[in-house]
């Protein structure tokens, strides 16, 4: 869109000319019906300018990849806090950890950052003007990481590599959603492995991470071999056997899924070739194709391309059909075959009084005296035809 200044040197020609009209209308003999039109035109110089065009839509993901960088704050505010973490000026808190080592803090720094903490740093006692708690059971490294990320909302990718699972218990544990959503978009996009899945899974149903335990689970059902011949299965077998059990049950529904799903797509593969013999058997009596049809249509040779997949199978099974000796229902098994096409046909078609297909009437009649109970699956078998018609219809290219 212009800017306003174009948009003004645009107008400008424009509103002279109007001008220089309005004033030639009283010496110059002009067309009456020209008058309004300038008038009008006058009047539009008088229209607001229209709003600016949207600006662009910016589309979120909804499940965002890594985060973009490892800092969420100025690199001038970072290096504050990290200087004052680092150096420990003022300090009045000491963190042990898990080898008695001590890491020092600032108990308003962490008490703004982490309620659980803050709640803990009251609690504790007061000795020479500092407090002590302790943060038992991790790594010292990781545990400084955390702090880190308490002052600063940085951390070092390389740290959260190594201590990811470590870091995520701690922002959970001590409330601190910013570094357990980083924690927890690494190790559903970066982290995961068949050895270390069910740890992962296990400290996942622990933190409250529901799409982290989802991903953990897919890759437990896909990977179910390997999976569970690792220590971790074992050690969660022994300790967990109820978890074992539900991760069991979602391989056997798995797999139950997999092989209905197969089902269904070869059932649907048989109803849609029928649904092809049905279309090439019309079309072989209708209008006749290379080598065979009616004997008023002139064939049109093996040089043509039919588009019909199932007319070459269906014209060698006509061609038996027309010459087998033993030709009755259950005496030969391409027959066989063949008085049900022809059967089935005549359940789907709608005009058997004009019908070319041999046997249409004659089956129409034989529908009569069936019992309910064939008569039941016939429909049904019609049924699931032509739904396939319909699917093949959507996607064919004919």
């Amino acid at each position: 869109m212009a800017s306003p200044v174009t948009d003004s040197a645009g107008l400008s020609p424009l509103i002279e000319t109007v001008s220089w009209n309005a004033d030639a209308v009283g010496t110059l003999s002009m067309p009456e019906a020209e008058a309004p039109m300038s008038s009008s035109v006058l009047n539009s110089c008088n229209i607001p300018k229209p709003p600016p065009l949207p600006s662009k839509i910016v589309t979120r993901n909804k499940h965002p990849k890594w985060p973009p960088g490892s800092c969420f704050v100025p690199k001038e505010t970072k290096d504050m806090w990290d200087k004052l973490f680092k150096d420990g000026n003022g300090a009045d808190l000491c963190i042990f950890t898990e080898d008695k080592s001590c890491i020092f803090a600032h108990s308003s720094v962490l008490s703004i950052a982490s309620p659980v903490l803050g709640y803990r740093i009251r609690q504790s006692k007061i000795k020479h003007g500092m407090k002590y708690i302790q943060i038992p059971g991790l790594p010292h490294d990781a545990v400084r990481v955390f702090i880190r990320f308490l002052y600063s909302s940085c951390y070092e990718e390389e740290e959260l590599k190594k201590y990811a699972l470590h870091l995520l218990l701690l922002s959970h544990c001590c409330s601190v959603p910013q570094l357990k959503r980083v924690c927890i978009c690494y190790l559903e996009q970066n982290f995961l492995t068949t050895e270390n899945v069910i740890d992962t899974l296990l400290l996942a149903r622990k933190c409250d991470a529901p799409r982290l335990v989802l991903i953990c689970v897919r890759m437990v059902v896909k990977n179910f071999k390997s999976v569970s011949s690792t220590e971790g299965w074992k050690l969660m077998k022994r300790i967990y056997p109820d978890i074992e059990q539900e991760l069991v049950e979602s391989v056997v529904e798995a797999d139950s899924k997999k092989e209905e799903r197969q089902r269904k797509i070869e059932e649907k593969k048989v109803y849609t070739q029928l649904y092809e013999a049905m279309e090439a058997l019309l079309h072989i009596c209708k209008d006749g194709c290379r080598t065979i049809g009616p004997r008023d249509k002139m064939l049109k040779g093996n040089q043509i391309a039919c588009n019909f997949p199932a007319c070459k199978g269906l014209e060698a099974l006509v061609r038996h059909f027309s010459g087998c000796k033993t030709r009755v229902p259950g005496g030969c098994g391409h027959c066989k075959r063949m008085w049900q096409l022809l059967e089935l046909h005549s359940r789907m078609c709608n005009e058997p009084d004009s019908c070319k297909v041999p046997l249409c009437r004659h089956f129409k009649e034989k529908i009569q005296q069936q019992c309910k109970k064939d008569e039941t699956k016939w429909k049904l078998l019609v049924n699931k035809v032509i739904a396939a018609k319909n699917g093949s219809y959507l996607f064919s290219s004919r």
